[in-house]
């Protein structure tokens, strides 16, 4: 038996684009040829992998079977290589995930600083929810991701970068009120039916929810907002409260000036946000870099929270940071 890693990546193509055509054109390679490939490596394993149709390709159990192990050979092998490229530091390219109430935030101050790291780093993000960038780390699509921690998958290795503390946020109006009776809510004593959120498979939301002692089963919250800029419109105009990220401060609070923010009581909640890699992957002097770059863009973005909050005249800065941690 000799399987190529060419017959993996074109009968991965196939399996994927579901017609031997379509897969052609998606390897660069003439139909024929990649036909020829697909059936030696039948040949080579012993058994049929597709069920050819006029229109298009169907996999057999064994076809089902022998997907998983291509992918997975395919994936060690793209760690492989990345591997080779980043052994020497931060330099080549570099996949990395973040999710969606982290990204707007911390790239675009973190960008400036990795390029004065190394200005030939061919960087690829992709923003996406904490499960999507697990799955894809592990199938060796991204190299690390942004996500909150603890993660509680096994397998990866974790670093904090830093804690980024929630503020509520209401309308003015509301916040004023607050204000005015001298009493911001403990997060377990905000009524649900007060409460915006992030839809369903946001770890913010779940964050949120048990720092005040709720689930997802409490239908009186309001989960369906699917960004915090929707959210933040949403609050500013008085249709309930919501928790924002210190992270988002400053940058939400100047694109929803009718959004108010104010701080809990302590102990403030929070949470931990860090970088995270697959954990056979260690040994390469490129992880400890990106951290210490994303470590510093969060504290820069972070301390402009303090002026965000300062400038709609609402609660004094509270300089303690030793407060409980929720997982996400």
């Amino acid at each position: 038996m000799n399987v190529t890693l060419r017959q993996l990546r074109y009968f991965v193509a196939v399996a994927e684009q579901g017609q031997i055509g379509r897969a052609a054109e998606v390897c660069h390679v003439s139909q024929p040829a990649l036909s020829v490939q697909i059936k030696d490596l039948e040949q080579g394993l012993g058994v049929m992998l597709l069920e050819r149709q006029p229109r298009k390709v169907t996999l057999t159990p064994a076809g089902h079977e022998v997907l998983g192990h291509a992918r997975r050979v395919l994936a060690e092998i793209g760690a492989l290589e990345r591997t080779a490229r980043l052994t020497r530091g931060l330099g080549g390219r570099l996949s990395i995930g973040v999710i969606p109430t982290v990204a707007p935030y911390l790239i675009p101050a973190a960008l400036p600083l990795l390029r004065a790291e190394n200005l030939r780093l061919d960087l690829r993000v992709r923003e996406a929810r904490t499960g999507t960038l697990i799955e894809d780390l592990a199938e060796g699509r991204l190299d690390a991701a942004v996500i909150a921690l603890p993660s509680g998958e096994q397998g990866l290795e974790e670093t904090p970068l830093f804690t980024d503390r929630f503020l509520l946020a209401g309308s003015c109006d509301q916040i004023g009120r607050m204000r005015a009776e001298g009493h911001v809510p403990d997060p377990t004593s905000l009524l649900p039916r007060q409460l915006l959120l992030l839809d369903e498979g946001h770890c913010l939301a779940d964050q949120a929810l048990a720092v005040c002692a709720l689930d997802r089963r409490d239908t009186r919250v309001d989960l369906g907002a699917s960004s915090l800029s929707t959210l933040a419109g949403l609050v500013g105009g008085g249709f309930g409260l919501t928790f924002l990220p210190e992270l988002a401060a400053a940058r939400e609070s100047a694109a929803a000036p009718e959004m108010a923010l104010t701080r809990f009581p302590e102990p403030q909640p929070q949470r931990v946000i860090g970088l995270v890699r697959r954990a056979s992957s260690r040994g390469q002097g490129w992880f400890g870099t990106l951290a210490a770059i994303l470590a510093r863009a969060g504290d820069e973005v972070i301390a402009a929270a303090p002026g965000a909050i300062a400038a709609l005249a609402l609660a004094p800065e509270t300089p303690a940071r030793g407060t409980p941690t929720t997982t996400g």
